[in-house]
């Protein structure tokens, strides 16, 4: 994910990279929907080993991808293949102007500018302006998919084992809040580019946190009180999962883009592991999911302050004018 995350953020242009980028990842949510339907057909009939199996055979594309996917130029041109750079570029700009029928705009030399190229090094992670992007990112990782998580793996079973419900009730359930995700992506992606990444951060983060306080104070009395305000709370939460594979690939400059976003995706896995076995702590400490959300809503405040106070906007500039 944080490769071709990087890779698609290097080929876009500024104008408009939010939407596109996001447009992009919703197939990640559309996937999510995808494993929820199978789920809720399989599981009940053939159990879960065979959705094991169906998550293997994309595995059969990446011979298709290695044969016709360009390398990114940016990437060729910090490595001083120029000649290569150049052949992808006249390719794109061929495409773009249907084999030159089409005035490409002026080049612009002021947004651009011409550097020596550096070696990556992981310390640069934490030196001068990116020390400050860095931390941030990575609590903004963590708040988002901790609360994401938490929720998508443990509902259906909050839903089975709190509530009595059937599986396939409880599964049924989940893909709606799944189906709420997928719309709250599509939202994000029309509209980030006008936002901005911080404004859209901040304030998905403090709709997510609000919906999920609501339920805590209400007491999570009825399933479908439930239902209601956790996928009111994933339509902002998701859209923060999914956006963060455009913003982090942008607040990095090409010798490190790659490694800022594995790293700070990175700690979505922390944050994958630690959230469900949390929740489940509580409910079996407790056996109340109430909690369970007043800690999942403070933990999306939290984000919503920190992004707020620290993170940079990135909206329509060149990548190379956000990360020198």
């Amino acid at each position: 994910m944080p490769v071709a995350a990087t890779y698609i953020n290097e080929l876009c242009k500024a104008q408009g990279r939010g939407r596109f980028v996001l447009l992009y990842e919703m197939i990640f949510a559309v996937g999510l929907v995808c494993a929820a339907l199978l789920g809720f057909w399989i599981v009940p009939h053939f159990g879960w080993r065979y959705m094991f199996l169906i998550g293997a055979l994309p595995a059969l594309i990446i011979p298709v991808f290695m044969r016709h996917l360009p390398e990114s130029p940016r990437w060729l041109a910090s490595h001083n293949r120029f000649d290569e750079a150049e052949k992808v570029v006249s390719e794109l700009e061929r495409i773009i102007s249907d084999n030159g029928r089409i005035d490409l705009p002026a080049y612009d030399a002021t947004k651009v500018a011409i550097k020596e190229n550096k070696p990556t090094n992981w310390r640069e992670l934490f030196q001068g302006i990116y020390l400050r992007r860095t931390l941030t990112v990575w609590v903004i990782w963590f708040c988002g998919y901790f609360v994401n998580y938490g929720l998508t793996t443990w509902l259906p079973t909050l839903y089975s084992s709190i509530f009595k419900l059937p599986l396939q009730k409880s599964l049924l359930f989940g893909l709606i809040t799944s189906c709420a995700g997928l719309l709250g992506t599509l939202v994000c992606a029309l509209l980030i580019d006008a936002m901005g990444r911080k404004t859209w951060f901040t304030g998905a983060f403090i709709g997510g946190g609000i919906f999920m306080l609501i339920i805590w104070l209400k007491g999570a009395g009825s399933p479908g009180t439930v239902l209601l305000f956790a996928s009111i709370s994933y339509f902002f939460i998701s859209s923060i999962s999914l956006a963060l594979y455009l913003y982090s690939p942008e607040i990095y400059p090409t010798r490190m883009r790659a490694l800022g976003s594995s790293v700070g995706s990175a700690w979505l896995r922390i944050a994958s592991a630690i959230g469900p076995s949390i929740v489940g702590f509580i409910v079996g400490q407790y056996a109340s999911i109430s909690v369970v959300f007043a800690m999942f809503g403070i933990i999306a405040l939290v984000g919503a302050v920190i992004t707020g106070l620290f993170a940079v906007e990135t909206r329509g500039k060149v990548l190379e004018q956000v990360s020198p």
